[in-house]
C-alpha cells in the first residue's frame, strides 16, 4: 500500500469493502428508532389519540373507583386543575430558570460536541486519547458534580449550566463522529483524485452525509440536557422546575407534583419536535 493510501486509510475507516447499505445496516442505527416515533398519516395519529384517551380514562376511573388518596396518586383531572393554578406561580422564576439553563447548556454543549467530533474525525490519534474521558463523562451522572461546581462557581445557575453542557456534549459528539465515519472511502478517494482539500471533503462529503446522525445526537443530547437541568435544580438551586418537584413532593402535594412533571414532559416533546423538524429539513434527501 502506498503512503497516500495509508494516509487516506487513517482518515477514513475501512469497512471491508461493504456497500453503504450493508455497512449502515450492520451497525446499531439509533436514527431508525428516532424515525419510528415520528407520526406518518392520520391513522397513526388517531391510534395514538385513542390509546391516550384509554390510558387517561382508565386512570381517572380506577383512582375514583378505589378512592385512592390524592397524596398517593391524583386523578388526571386533579392534575389539570393544579396545572392551571400553579402556572402563574412557577412561570417566574422557576420555569424561566430551567429554560435558561437548558438553552445555554444545550447551545454550548452541542457546539463543543460537534467541534470535537469534527476534530477527532480528522485526527484519529487524538480520538484514542480523548475517548476514555468522554466515556467517563457519559458513565458519570453529571448532576453529582453540581455541589462541587457550586463550591467553585457560587450558588447560581452557572453550575447547573455546566452540568447540562457536560450531559449534552458527549451525546452530540458520539453521534456526530458516527455520522462522519459513515462516509464511503471510495467517495473520499474520488474527491482526493480531483484535488479536493481536507476542508472541502469535510464540508461537501462528510458533513452532508453525517446530517442524519448529527440530528440524532441533537435529539438525544436535548433529552439528556433536560433531565440534567431538572435534576440539577433539585440539588443545586432555590429555583427551577426540579426545585418545585422536590418542594411539592416533600409536602405531599402530588397533584402539583405531577403538574410540574407534565410541564417538563411538554418541554421535552417540544424540543423533540423542533429538532426533528430541523433535521428533516437538513437531511430530507435521506427519506
Amino acid at each position: 500500500m502506498s503512503s497516500y493510501d495509508e494516509k487516506l486509510q487513517q482518515r477514513v475507516p475501512d469497512f471491508d469493502g461493504k456497500s453503504d447499505e450493508e455497512r449502515i445496516t450492520s451497525e446499531f442505527d439509533i436514527s431508525a428508532s428516532v424515525r419510528a416515533v415520528q407520526i406518518h398519516g392520520w391513522k397513526q395519529a388517531l391510534g395514538i389519540i385513542i390509546v391516550a384517551v384509554l390510558i387517561i380514562g382508565s386512570w381517572e376511573s380506577l383512582v375514583r373507583l378505589f378512592r385512592v388518596p390524592e397524596i398517593v396518586l391524583p386523578t388526571p383531572s386533579q392534575i389539570v386543575v393544579s396545572l392551571v393554578n400553579i402556572i402563574p406561580i412557577i412561570w417566574h422564576p422557576h420555569l424561566t430558570t430551567t429554560l435558561i439553563e437548558l438553552a445555554l447548556g444545550y447551545l454550548v454543549g452541542a457546539s463543543l460536541g460537534f467541534f470535537l467530533a469534527a476534530v477527532l474525525t480528522q485526527v484519529p490519534f487524538l480520538e484514542k486519547i480523548i475517548t476514555p474521558y468522554i466515556l467517563l463523562l457519559i458513565t458519570t451522572p453529571t448532576v453529582a458534580l453540581v455541589p462541587l461546581l457550586m463550591l467553585k462557581m457560587g450558588v447560581n445557575i452557572w453550575p447547573r449550566v455546566v452540568a447540562v453542557v457536560l450531559a449534552v456534549g458527549p451525546m452530540v459528539m458520539i453521534n456526530s463522529v458516527t455520522g462522519f465515519r459513515r462516509t464511503d472511502l471510495a467517495k473520499i478517494a474520488l474527491a482526493r483524485s480531483y484535488g479536493a482539500s481536507t476542508l472541502q471533503i469535510f464540508l461537501k462529503i462528510r458533513f452532508p452525509l453525517a446530517l442524519p446522525m448529527i440530528d440524532v445526537g441533537l435529539l438525544v443530547g436535548g433529552i439528556f440536557g433536560l433531565i440534567t437541568a431538572v435534576a440539577s435544580d433539585m440539588v443545586g438551586g432555590s429555583t427551577g422546575l426540579g426545585n418545585r418537584l422536590a418542594y411539592y413532593s416533600s409536602l405531599g402535594r402530588m397533584a402539583n407534583f405531577f403538574a410540574v412533571v407534565l410541564i417538563v414532559a411538554v418541554i421535552g416533546i417540544s424540543m423533540w419536535l423542533a429538532v426533528t423538524a430541523i433535521g428533516k429539513r437538513w437531511a430530507s434527501w435521506k427519506e
